[in-house]
């Protein structure tokens, strides 16, 4: 059993890898303010059908901070994931796992208010961890994996 289930494995990780060899990753950078100028990341990185995004705070355009209050930043950053997603060609229902890092733990139910309206059906794999402290005085910073599926291949 446990041999089958590493064949299979390897199976999988040998043709995604087949996949990306063939395709060759694809990067997105969104336009960033003048004052924070170019930063040595991507939004996100494309490989085969896999789309890996990075970390993404709740910034307020008008002051180039988190956003006071949480839920506004809550709000920003999966508006800021939904771009970067949507900008990869895909939805928000394509999101297969996501990762949220929060300095206050006790902001769990105001994320998950907002959180949840980003998507209509089933939700993807999430880990909501409690960090000291986030870049610009964000309280969330989420990252994430999407996946094309089959269906999306045939359109």
């Amino acid at each position: 059993m446990r041999l089958n289930a590493l064949f299979m494995i390897a199976a999988m990780f040998g043709s995604a890898a087949a996949m990306a060899a063939d395709e060759g990753p694809r990067y997105i950078v969104h336009d960033r303010s003048a004052e924070r100028g170019p930063l040595p990341f991507s939004e996100a990185v494309i490989v085969g059908d896999a789309v890996y995004v990075s970390g993404h705070i709740g910034i307020d355009p008008k002051t180039d901070q988190a956003a006071k209050d949480p839920e506004v930043e809550a709000k920003l950053v999966m508006d800021a994931i939904e771009q970067t997603v949507k900008s990869s060609g895909l939805t928000m229902d394509d999101l297969v796992s996501v990762t949220v890092y929060c300095t206050d733990l006790h902001l769990y139910d105001t994320f998950n208010t907002v959180y949840k309206s980003y998507f209509h059906a089933k939700y993807p794999a999430r880990a909501f961890i409690g960090v000291a402290q986030l870049l610009r005085g964000a309280h969330f910073e989420v990252q994430g994996i999407a996946v094309r599926t089959r269906a999306q291949h045939k359109q």
